[in-house]
């Protein structure tokens, strides 16, 4: 039996909590208020900010730094759903968190400039045609250390090689090869950056990371933002 890539909202959920609505306070609905209304103040004067707002503050000066990672399961895992459902799994169990989740199905002009920086090596047509050969699924990843921590999940980018030295790691268990390995990490603040905004349409990661951190400034009424979420 033909292994099917078979996605979908419920399946998601059923493993990773509100995976397709964002964390709990960003799964709050927006208020009906008009676009060109909705920005977000910066008072300059901390006297300016509302008492609410310096006391969600404090509450959340304690905790750690949470960070933005892009996490990628490529087609030649995403095309057994069971292998997907573990890998969920093992993702809520290490800590991480999902922010957004996303199915891709790249065009070969997506998949050249996601890739665009590894143009010119000699695996790059091999990588670009495993990307589009089905679909894959891009999970953004929040959470304390999360680049590390999803990368050390992965191990080593050479598959053959993770299967001796790292057996464990998701890469040894579930990549085919080198080049077709089943997965993908960013490798630095910038480069989740980049490709979070490519995946997810541009995507404001840094105003997203303010808010869950308490960053943001809030009305009197106790609410995350100006916004009403």
């Amino acid at each position: 039996m033909s292994r099917v890539a078979n996605f979908s909202i419920r399946c998601l959920c059923n493993v990773v909590n509100s995976t397709a609505c964002g964390s709990g306070s960003s799964s709050r609905l927006l208020k009906s208020v008009p676009f060109h209304q909705r920005t977000v103040p910066e008072p300059r004067d901390q006297k300016l900010i509302p008492s609410s707002s310096r006391t969600i503050t404090t509450a959340f000066k304690d905790r750690p730094e949470l960070q933005l990672t892009l996490a990628l399961i490529k087609p030649s895992v995403c095309a057994y759903q069971p292998d997907v459902s573990a890998i969920l799994k093992e993702i809520k169990q290490s800590g991480l968190n999902v922010a957004r989740s996303k199915r891709l199905f790249w065009t070969s002009q997506e998949a050249h400039e996601f890739y665009a920086e590894h143009r010119g090596r000699f695996y790059y047509d091999r990588l670009i045609l495993g990307m589009i050969s089905g679909p894959s699924l891009a999970l953004a990843l929040y959470g304390p250390d999360a680049i590390q921590k999803w990368r050390s999940m992965l191990g080593p980018t050479k598959a053959y090689k993770s299967k001796w030295q790292h057996p464990a790691c998701l890469r040894a268990r579930y990549g085919l090869g080198d080049t077709r390995n089943g997965f993908h990490g960013s490798d630095s603040d910038h480069s989740a950056i980049r490709e979070l905004s490519l995946v997810f349409d541009g995507w404001d990661t840094q105003w997203w990371l303010d808010r869950e951190q308490g960053k943001l400034p809030v009305d009197d009424g106790g609410k995350l933002n100006p916004l009403g979420f």
